[in-house]
């Protein structure tokens, strides 16, 4: 099975009433406003400023049992535990609600559990030894929602919990001292769509507005919402565009000392620092602690002052994203192998090895189904059970095809592209067989091509600086709300040449007409062995800063053959 050809879907040309309302706009912008449903000046205007109004924290479902619960603790001096999960949301989580508790004189400590010994969420070992310990209270952040029988041992043990997450809840909630999750069932909060950090703020916002604690605002918070907003892939719309956009002006003058040292081994310039390098350079990095050793690592660096302190961890989470990458590379070859072996031509993806590291799987199994356009689960197989990270595609909602296979699992969760699971070793065929067979119900006779979606088709002598600056004020940029996309037909190529491991991307400049422009072309390296004399283009439009200079630059996403 080869990597699929994509489809190009460009969008319908704006209506003459909405270019006349958005005349004071380029052509080209007017008609990638209206593609986002933006039709008059005063949405424009609106959805430009990214200035959403925050809404009452206080509609979601539990905050006040969470507030009054935590005032408690407070008041009595008990100790609380911020219990978070490992990944770059669970950590800027656990960072920003440790950060509250300690400016509310709390007795307060941080539990992050070890992926590879106890796997994701609440576990009931971690519990008992946090109650011996002497925790009266433990405060869930991205984890907790499905934490059924955690949640009735920590009721057997006295141990009060408060859960904070933004995964799917299952029918049945764990009966806890307060419950906060905006998709949870009645729950007025209008954006469904928070990260586990989103989350956590806005209960770390009520508590700072209710005790009102010297030394700390929500804006104190902000940078670590927008770097676990980004990296856990939420939809950049609404409230949580707003929320990023804020938190990424308040990067550009970093207070962290952990995170000031971060983008100094990234190679990022903090006064320009975007959604894409959180999503590339700054998430990877967090993440790199919890897939490859202890996120706790990743913690400490986001909460240290001393400038020593945080080169050295900062030198060892880059060091561990090195190592992350090779691994990476090396699980995805073989699942591919594997999943190809099994079946030439399958609907989902399936791969599953006791050698495979566990905190890199959901990597490869994300750049499975990016290459193949189609679910792709990869796993860890133990001795008893086997442990994977899913990817899905639009047309499948992995985590309801989880739910349908439920009784054959130890545990699982998480949203409509990825999810994770545990299943027994004797469970295991079965699992997969049935979904397998779900997948080919579900994606028999639709087009499983990875789809671009483009905003407009244009000339080369469109291009210009101008705008370059309009679309700027599209940022933050990420999933739920892409970079605009253009197209360009009949473009010549004058050179190219391929760069990078193993030849895998392409350097070209192109002309149509008058106009010539350089561009990269990731992963489509192999055009260069019969390139054709005019090519059609399918590419994000930016600027490329070498030595000081600025030039514009084509980003290419998908090369056709003209005609």
């Amino acid at each position: 099975m080869q990597s699929l050809e994509k489809r190009w879907q460009v969008a319908p040309r704006i209506s003459p009433e909405a270019a006349q309302n958005l005349s004071k706009y380029s052509p080209t912008f007017q008609q990638i406003l209206y593609n986002r449903g933006i039709a008059t000046q005063e949405e424009a205007q609106e959805f430009l400023a990214a200035e959403h109004t925050e809404y009452d924290p206080y509609d979601l479902s539990g905050m006040v049992a969470a507030v009054e619960r935590i005032g408690q603790a407070l008041s009595r001096q008990e100790h609380i535990v911020v219990y978070g999960d490992y990944d770059a949301d669970g950590v800027t989580a656990s960072a920003l609600m440790v950060q509250t508790l300690q400016a509310l004189q709390a007795r307060v400590s941080c539990y992050i559990p070890n992926r590879f010994e106890e796997g994701y969420g609440l576990n009931p070992e971690a519990l008992t030894k946090l109650k011996e310990e002497g925790a009266d209270l433990v405060i869930t952040v991205d984890c907790g929602i499905r934490a059924i029988p955690q949640a009735e041992h920590a009721r057997e043990i006295g141990l009060d919990l408060v859960i904070t997450d933004h995964h799917t809840p299952g029918e049945t909630l764990p009966q806890v001292a307060a419950l906060i999750n905006p998709k949870q069932k009645g729950d007025r909060y209008p954006e469904k769509n928070l990260a586990g950090v989103g989350t956590a703020y806005k209960l770390a916002c009520t508590l700072i507005d209710r005790f009102d604690p010297p030394g700390i605002t929500p804006g104190h918070l902000i940078d670590l919402v927008a770097i676990g907003t980004v990296a856990d892939m939420v939809p950049l719309v609404g409230e949580n565009r707003s929320l990023v956009r804020r938190g990424l002006a308040a990067l550009r003058r970093p207070h962290r000392q952990g995170l000031h040292s971060l983008m100094e081994v990234a190679g990022i310039k903090a006064e320009r620092v975007t959604a894409m390098d959180l999503g590339f350079a700054i998430g990877p990095r967090i993440n790199a602690a919890g897939r490859l050793a202890d996120a706790m690592d990743a913690f400490n660096l986001l909460m240290t002052s001393d400038v020593h302190k945080a080169g050295q961890l900062v030198q060892a989470l880059d060091n561990r994203n090195r190592e992350r990458q090779n691994i990476t590379r090396e699980i995805e070859n073989l699942s591919e192998e594997q999943a190809v072996e099994k079946d030439p031509h399958p609907y989902l993806l399936f791969s599953a090895d006791p050698s495979f590291n566990p905190g890199v799987v959901g990597l490869a199994a994300s750049r499975l189904a990016d290459k193949y356009y189609r679910p792709a689960v990869v796993a860890h197989q133990g001795d008893e059970f086997t442990r994977a990270s899913c990817r899905s595609i639009p047309e499948f909602h992995i985590t309801h095809a989880l739910e349908e296979c439920a009784d054959l699992l130890t545990h699982f969760g998480g949203h409509a592209a990825a999810a994770g699971f545990t299943v027994s070793n004797h469970n295991l065929s079965e699992l997969v067989a049935r979904l397998t067979s779900d997948a080919k119900k579900q994606l028999a006779g639709q087009d499983l091509r990875p789809l671009l979606q483009i905003d407009a088709e244009v000339e080369l002598d469109d291009l210009n600086f101008g705008l370059l600056a309009e679309l700027d004020h599209l940022q933050p940029t990420g999933y739920g709300n892409a970079s605009p996309l253009f197209a360009s037909r009949e473009v010549r190529t004058v050179n190219y040449r391929t760069v990078g491991q193993e030849n895998a991307h392409l350097k070209l400049t192109v002309v149509q007409g008058q106009y010539t422009f350089d561009a990269i072309a990731f992963k489509l390296g192999h055009w260069a062995e019969a390139m054709p004399p005019k090519i059609d283009l399918a590419y994000s439009f930016e600027i490329n800063e070498f030595n000081g200079k600025k030039s514009l630059q084509l980003n290419i996403q998908d090369i056709k053959a003209s005609g």
